[in-house]
């Protein structure tokens, strides 16, 4: 998220001091392509640039096509390009070889764009949600949020439509305000989710210091977390409290609810205890595990960070439903 920001905030720098700047965008991918759907970058009339459409032969030859026409002023309309990443393809070719295929778009961006470049902004800086739609006429921006994350249609080289949901969508609950939450949230927040945490004491000052959450909430206890945390299917949990009897609080408030992920961090020694009293008390092997515990990959993580890249890695995993491709 903090990536794509920068590359609006990059052209509208130039817009705003009348430098010519170019768009470039991938509106479709399939297979290994480098380039992945919502890849993009600028390319301004001073060969500066911003961002990614994959890298190697294949976005060089975007980027000087795009000085190019810089070069020229040229003003003439947007360009949308197929890139096979095989050599026999023929004029679609790439110059890559790590088959696969993307669709690029290049436009130039002129002072009419900067209304809708101010509302991609304000939707990332206000955690609001659209969508940018980007036709053969230029870029757009819609109110409205879309079903699909990525969406492109094409029924002609004049007739085609992309679509992306702009703004935050995931949003990332942690249980617990200390080190390894502290470290969670930073990396969370570079991965575009919306951060909040919760604590049961005040003044903490790992809480403090956590400038990466969008929320923070002190909470008389955390049997109260059902009433603080709306019951969304879409929503990440994550529970690392202070102790043993804090987390099964926490997690016993937060049990019968829906969630995509609910993580439980601890040692697998105290894992198999919880889990044991929760057998005796009754609790069904099916929602046992439906709890990821202990939480995150296993990486023998030590430090704080290495425990926050486990976790991510694991939610990262559930969101893109990597399983799935196998």
């Amino acid at each position: 998220m903090a990536k794509h920001r920068a590359v609006w905030n990059f052209i509208l720098d130039n817009l705003s001091v009348q430098t010519p700047v170019m768009l470039l965008y991938v509106l479709h991918s399939a297979g290994s392509s480098p380039g992945r759907q919502g890849y993009f970058m600028a390319v301004n009339a001073r060969n500066e640039m911003m961002g990614s459409i994959g890298g190697g032969m294949m976005e060089h030859k975007f980027v000087e096509l795009a000085k190019e026409r810089l070069s020229k002023d040229d003003l003439a309309e947007a360009i949308i390009k197929k890139q096979v990443h095989d050599k026999s393809a023929g004029k679609e070719q790439s110059g890559m070889i790590c088959s696969g295929e993307q669709t690029a778009f290049m436009h130039r961006l002129t002072h009419n764009d900067v209304e809708t470049i101010n509302k991609i902004l304000n939707a990332f800086d206000s955690r609001e949600q659209g969508m940018l739609v980007i036709d053969p006429s230029g870029i757009h921006f819609e109110s409205k949020i879309p079903s699909r994350r990525y969406a492109f249609e094409k029924s002609s080289e004049a007739v085609w439509r992309y679509e992306e949901h702009i703004g935050h969508r995931e949003r990332i609950h942690i249980i617990g305000g200390g080190h390894c939450a502290l470290a969670l949230s930073r990396l969370m927040r570079m991965l575009g989710f919306c951060v909040y945490v919760y604590e049961d004491r005040p003044g903490l000052n790992t809480l403090e210091q956590n400038e990466w959450a969008d929320k923070k909430i002190i909470v008389d206890g955390y049997e109260g977390l059902a009433k603080e945390i709306d019951n969304v299917p879409e929503d990440y949990i994550v529970i690392m409290t202070f102790g043993y009897r804090t987390d099964d609080i926490a997690l016993r408030a937060l049990l019968h609810r829906n969630f995509k992920y609910l993580g439980l961090l601890g040692s697998k020694k105290k894992i198999e205890k919880m889990f044991t009293d929760y057998r005796v008390e009754g609790w069904s092997e099916q929602k046992l595990a439906s709890i990821h515990a202990p939480v995150g990959l296993n990486i023998k993580s030590e430090t704080p960070e290495e425990i926050a890249v486990s976790i991510a890695a694991e939610i990262i995993k559930i969101k893109n439903n990597a399983d799935q491709d196998r």
